[in-house]
């Protein structure tokens, strides 16, 4: 059991040991994922050549910036891998509007859209379209808040 002057100690000294622990971290990728797979195992090209959240194969995966992709086919992996940048969603694979708002939520399949060649994932269909009724506002919010919000 931590005294009171322990526990003051430990709070007081908490923010600066998080701010020294900050720039360890400077410009890595960070991705929504479980169990170190992204995007809840959905292949991030489907959306862009199905039209809909397709589920990954295990046997069609890559690591990329620290999360494992997974792809419905080998040509899916391939496209994916020749430009990642293309496919990967936007924030990480966070949800949209709650990064607009200034914080992370995780995200479902369903809940997407693509804008302006970009992918984005919200947390729900009803989330889904409260973040379109504003897109350009809350894309324009999201840029603003993202990276800072990881570190929220």
């Amino acid at each position: 059991m931590l005294t009171r002057r322990q526990t003051l100690t430990a709070l007081i000294a908490a923010p600066a040991v998080l701010t020294l622990a900050r720039p360890a971290f400077a410009g890595q990728a960070h991705f929504y994922m479980e169990g170190g797979v992204a995007i809840d195992g959905t292949d991030p090209t489907s959306y862009f050549t199905a039209g809909a959240p397709v589920a990954g194969d295990d046997a069609y995966s890559l690591k990329w910036q620290g999360a494992i992709w997974r792809f419905a086919s080998a040509e899916a992996q391939d496209m994916f891998e020749m430009n990642p940048d293309r496919f990967a969603p936007q924030y990480g694979g966070y949800c949209a509007w709650a990064v607009a708002e200034g914080y992370t939520a995780p995200t479902v399949p369903e809940a997407w859209r693509i804008e302006d060649g970009r992918l984005y994932l919200n947390f729900s269909r009803r989330i889904q379209r409260r973040w379109e009724r504003d897109i350009p506002g809350n894309i324009a919010r999201g840029d603003a808040n993202w990276p800072r919000v990881l570190s929220s």
